[in-house]
């Protein structure tokens, strides 16, 4: 099957501490919901071996990003602080979701992140991670 993200990447002015990625796909918001509550969906997202439990549960992935679920909202919001390692200072992102038209808006946010973080490189990882999961 063949789906249409449209994707917009918008941009913070320097000096801000988060990026947002949007994505408009033509799933219904209860197809996209699904797919997150599967492994193979959260893994889409976070990456392999990362898995969420309730709020407070720790997750950890193979390319050693981790946090804590933070927010687990049916339908509607995933957050997640996040580590790019296991030492480095924790960052927050929040995946919001809503039905729009036929299909759902997906808009993820990566929040309070330090002057040293390659926010372009994030961009790119947040993007991609949600073409994977709507592509499952």
């Amino acid at each position: 099957m063949s789906l249409q993200n449209d994707t917009e990447v918008a941009s913070a002015p320097d000096g801000e501490d988060s990026i947002e990625v949007v994505q408009q796909v033509s799933r219904p918001l209860g197809e996209i919901w699904s797919l997150l509550t599967r492994t193979e969906g959260v893994e889409a997202l976070l990456g392999e071996g990362a898995t969420l439990g309730d709020k407070g549960d720790p997750w950890r992935a193979a390319d050693g990003t981790c946090g804590v679920t933070r927010s687990y909202h049916p339908e509607q919001q995933i957050r997640v602080s996040w580590h790019a390692d296991p030492d480095s200072p924790p960052t927050l992102v929040d995946l919001q979701m809503e039905p729009e038209g036929e299909g759902t808006l997906l808009v993820l946010r990566h929040e309070h992140l330090d002057a040293s973080a390659d926010r372009e490189a994030l961009r790119r990882r947040w993007d991609e991670a949600l073409h994977r999961l709507t592509s499952i």
